[in-house]
């Protein structure tokens, strides 16, 4: 079975990922840290050479590839389940979990970052940028197999959930 997190930047999908793949024994991938290991450069060079689309396809590449593995727990890029189908490939590839979080709280974790996040970076008004972003893909976050709230989220019992399934 394939656990995909999706959720917006800084929801905290690759910390509960790690945690979720180490308590069942499975796999942990990060499309965004196979996305920098195969191109050999950060997202934020990647998008200063590159538009958008170019990398959203490349991305979308990564996420394909991903159906080959068993027993794992892949954390998508923000975007990822907004382009194009992927939201419905991952739907029909394994088990979807969108870590939820109000645009506040994002705002205060993605205020205090220490990890780049190009789509943000140079905005003047960060809270509304978030805000906007986040009402853009909500729906198609919210078309996953199980939601849950990106604070406090207690691993084990996400776990329960998602093997009852």
């Amino acid at each position: 079975m394939k656990i995909y997190l999706i959720g917006f930047m800084g929801c905290g999908k690759s910390t509960v990922g790690k945690k979720l793949a180490a308590q069942y024994g499975y796999v942990f991938l990060d499309t965004d840290s196979l996305f920098e290991k195969k191109y050999q450069c950060s997202i934020s060079d990647f998008l200063a050479s590159h538009t958008q689309e170019e990398f959203r396809k490349r991305e979308q590449d990564i996420l394909l590839k991903t159906q080959s593995w068993k027993n794992a727990v892949v954390a998508t890029g923000g975007g990822t389940p907004c382009y194009e189908y992927n939201i419905e490939w991952m739907l029909s590839q394994g088990i979807v979990v969108y870590i939820e979080m109000p645009a506040s709280a994002l705002y205060i974790r993605l205020i205090n970052s220490r990890k780049e996040r190009p789509l943000l970076s140079n905005k003047e008004n960060l809270q509304q940028e978030i805000e906007t972003l986040l009402s853009q893909r909500e729906p198609i976050y919210k078309k996953a197999h199980i939601s849950i709230s990106g604070i406090d989220i207690d691993v084990r019992e996400l776990g329960k959930g998602i093997f009852r399934m």
